[in-house]
């Protein structure tokens, strides 16, 4: 099985993304999968111009001359695709919107009807199968997730694909570690995601119970939402005094 990450996040170094994705590819390759973490912030993807040249002209292959070419070719080699992205004004990042903007070639120009009656383009290429959608924000409630839900299920009814996985997490500040007296708990919910890419492989999605693991508050402390926002507002106040 393979597996590719699409990381739509802006930093190019370590990030929160970063974290989620490396953990849940490491399960996987734990289990066999051959996996590869795709950092878009370093391609250049110019922005789709709709001009539909990859369905009329140069079919399946766009006519803009950037690194998608490539991207293309690991997303339609791959049995399961990771898209993934920080909540950016509650949707995904502009980068990874652009990336799948640019999947215009992979669909077929000509229309069928889904099973349930509903118009959709035909398929163009075999791959991939299932998608994995990868999440975090700094808010601390899963609710914020709550347009990529729909979004990630609509896409994959127009793409063919499977949703076969979702690891959405809020505090998502906490995952790079830097608070010690979670480390317990975030050791604990990285290994579940973990588990979420092992699971991928050996049974072709995660478990209702594995996803509801990961959708559990990170932190199961009683008004963990009120400190946690507490804290974040004490940083951000000594960051623009620092400033000022």
């Amino acid at each position: 099985m393979k597996i590719t990450a699409f990381n739509g996040t802006h930093r190019t170094g370590e990030s929160n993304t970063a974290i989620l994705i490396d953990h849940f590819l490491q399960g996987a390759a734990a289990e066999g999968a051959q996996t590869e973490h795709v950092r878009l912030a370093k391609a250049k993807i110019q922005s789709c111009t709709a001009c539909k040249a990859c369905w009329q002209k140069t079919p399946g292959k766009c006519v803009i001359k950037d690194d998608m070419s490539t991207l293309v070719e690991k997303f339609t080699s791959s049995d399961v695709v990771v898209l993934a992205s920080p909540i950016y004004a509650d949707n995904v990042s502009g980068m990874l919107k652009t990336f799948i903007d640019r999947l215009i070639s992979t669909g077929d120009p000509h229309w069928e009807l889904d099973e349930k009656g509903e118009s959709r383009h035909c398929r163009r290429y075999s791959k991939p199968t299932k998608l994995v959608a990868i999440s975090n924000c700094g808010y601390p409630e899963q609710s914020h997730f709550d347009v990529l839900r729909l979004y990630f299920r609509r896409m994959c009814r127009n793409m063919h694909l499977e949703l076969c996985g979702e690891i959405y997490r809020g505090a998502g500040a906490l995952l790079a570690g830097g608070v010690p007296e979670f480390s317990e708990y975030l050791s604990g919910y990285l290994r579940l995601v973990e588990n979420a890419g092992q699971q991928v492989v050996q049974q072709g999605r995660v478990s209702e119970t594995l996803a509801e693991k990961l959708e559990a508050p990170i932190i199961p402390l009683p008004g963990f939402n009120q400190i946690f926002l507490a804290k974040v507002n004490q940083i951000v106040d000594a960051q623009i005094s620092k400033i000022a």
